[in-house]
């Protein structure tokens, strides 16, 4: 029962901990809460939840293999995932918030998109791996003295925790959605598109020149 606890605690403060920086995902987040409501928002971090939780698990069923592959592709990797990133960035440039406001009988259907591109905007940066290793091996996730049924806990316990974390902010960022009008969250769509083009395009310099430098 001990070994339980240990593990679905910890796994717990893995699966939040994976979650609460404020990256790309976070900023998707509010602004999808913002925009269209708190539910479109938190299916969006479902689908982040449930990439993390691939690398948790490739993590610790390959974790020689998938870092040797991350570490010999990083700078590749990088260049894609800043690509991805700016794809997203367009798309809320592009967008106009007082449609999806103007139309929320179709905000319904939206629920798979909004897992979709969550899970894509997570899954296009497996250099997260790096600190999913580090957050495994500060809590000593993995153990020899584990069993299966240990770690099949443990898993569970991190999606859960990456659940409640997009749960919460959610929730926190609906309550004040109503002091917002639809000029403030247009000057929102663009402050975040805007951020997110920086750090695309942040990324994806560094990731070229890193490149260039590597095959000189």
């Amino acid at each position: 029962m001990a070994s339980f606890l240990y593990i679905v605690l910890r796994g717990m403060a893995i699966g939040v901990l994976i979650s609460a920086p404020m990256g790309p995902i976070g900023m998707l987040c509010i602004q999808r809460t913002l925009n269209k409501g708190r539910w479109p928002a938190f299916f969006t971090g479902v689908g982040a939840a449930l990439s993390d939780l691939i690398y948790c698990l490739l993590t610790g069923l390959c974790l020689s293999f998938i870092t040797d592959f991350v570490e010999t592709n990083q700078l590749l990797l990088q260049i894609i995932g800043s690509l991805v990133l700016a794809a997203f960035a367009f798309y809320l440039l592009r967008k106009n918030p007082a449609r999806s406001l103007s139309t929320p009988s179709e905000q319904a259907n939206t629920y798979w998109k909004d897992f979709v591109t969550g899970f894509l905007l997570t899954f296009s940066n497996p250099l997260i791996l790096f600190f999913i290793i580090g957050l495994f091996a500060r809590f000593n996730f993995l153990l020899p003295e584990f069993k299966y049924y240990h770690y099949i806990s443990g898993y569970i316990a991190i999606f859960s925790g990456a659940l409640l974390w997009w749960f919460t902010i959610t929730f926190f960022v609906n309550k004040v959605r109503s002091h917002f009008n639809v000029r403030s969250l247009w000057l929102i769509n663009r402050i975040i598109g805007g951020i997110l083009l920086i750090m695309a395009i942040i990324g994806l310099i560094m990731g070229i020149k890193d490149y260039i430098t590597v095959i000189q």
